[in-house]
This record gives C-alpha cells, sequence and structure tokens, in this order.
C-alpha cells in the first residue's frame, strides 16, 4: 500500500516537473496549486517534493525497526493450528535472508494464542507455534543458537476482543530482535 501512494505521487511530481518553468509561470499557479500550496506551507512555485519526501526518515538497517517495517515480523496461524501457511512461509523466507545478512544478531520466536481454550492448552499451543517458526528458520539455513523460542499461550493479546478477527490476528507467532544482540557502535 506505500508503496502504491509513493508510486503515484513520484509519477505525479514527475508529470508535474516535466513542463519547463516558463510554462508554469506563463500560465501561472492554478486554483488547486493555490490552496495546496497554502494548505502545505509552500508557495506555489517550490513544488510537493521538497517538503513531503523529507519527512520519512530511512530505517538504519540492521535494526529491529528494520526487520519490522522492511521485513515482518509476524505469521498467523489457523484455529487450533501450528502448521505454516504459504503466507507465513513467505514472511518467513524474508526473515530467514534478512538474519543471514545480518550474521550477529539473535531473535526470539513468541507462540500466541486466542483466548479460547485454558491457560495450559494455550500455553502448549504457542509452544508448537514458536517451535515451527524455529524450525523453519533453521531449514531455511539460520543457525539453530540464534533462535529462541517463548509462548505466551493467550496472556498477550494484540487485539483483546472476543470477536473472530481478533482472535486471527491473535493467533500468532512473533519474530523479535534481541536487543542484547545488537553491536553498540561508538
Amino acid at each position: 500500500m506505500r508503496f502504491g501512494i509513493l508510486a503515484v505521487f513520484l509519477t505525479a511530481a514527475t508529470l508535474w516537473g516535466c513542463g519547463s518553468t516558463a510554462d508554469r509561470e506563463a500560465s501561472g499557479p492554478a486554483a488547486g496549486d493555490a490552496g495546496a500550496a497554502a494548505a502545505s506551507g509552500t508557495t506555489a512555485g517550490e513544488g510537493i517534493a521538497s517538503t513531503e519526501l523529507s519527512t520519512q526518515p530511512a530505517v538504519p538497517p540492521g535494526t529491529p525497526e528494520d526487520f519490522v517495517v522492511n521485513v515482518g515480523d509476524r505469521v498467523h496461524f489457523g484455529f487450533d493450528r501450528f502448521d505454516l501457511t504459504e503466507e507465513a512461509r513467505g514472511v518467513l523466507r524474508g526473515q530467514a535472508e534478512w538474519l543471514k545478512r545480518h550474521v550477529s544478531i539473535t531473535v526470539t520466536v513468541a507462540g500466541h494464542a486466542d483466548e479460547r481454550g485454558t491457560r495450559e492448552y494455550n500455553l502448549a499451543l504457542g509452544e508448537r507455534r514458536a517451535i515451527s517458526v524455529r524450525n523453519f528458520l533453521i531449514a531455511l539455513g539460520v543457525e539453530p543458537d540464534r533462535i529462541r523460542t517463548v509462548s505466551y499461550g493467550k496472556e498477550r493479546p494484540v487485539d483483546p476482543a472476543s470477536t473472530e478477527e481478533a482472535w486471527a490476528q491473535n493467533r500468532r507467532g512473533v519474530t523479535q530482535v534481541d536487543i542484547s544482540s545488537l553491536r553498540v557502535s561508538n
């Protein structure tokens, strides 16, 4: 979605920039351009690119934010399931590639369940989910000693509602970059 919006914006900015400055000055700013310029705090001649593109800071590579934003930190499971869907495998392939590029980083895979079922049952299910994620990452070449697992069962829901949509979001495995494994740079 972000890339689609960015593509539309860049296309519009490119097309706007294709006309010569003389053409724009001769025709003067359109009413829409003046209104947009006033709303954005720019003058009509400054254009859009100078203010809007600089508001998004780059995410530094090899950081937990880089992992979440550019790879994805979670996969979802079906009701009472711990097998990986094809969509989950795609996310985990990206995680494995990222981890192979950043070999000093360790992760913890947290297994979660929805609120239905006993505490004990959901802790066991969360553990099976976390192990399923771990085993897939290992099969893709990530060293086993870099991946720790933990189960939270139903104790840490991402959505506390008691609806099908909330339960689907809560049935997940989340791969978290261990902060202690990050190199401290001076």
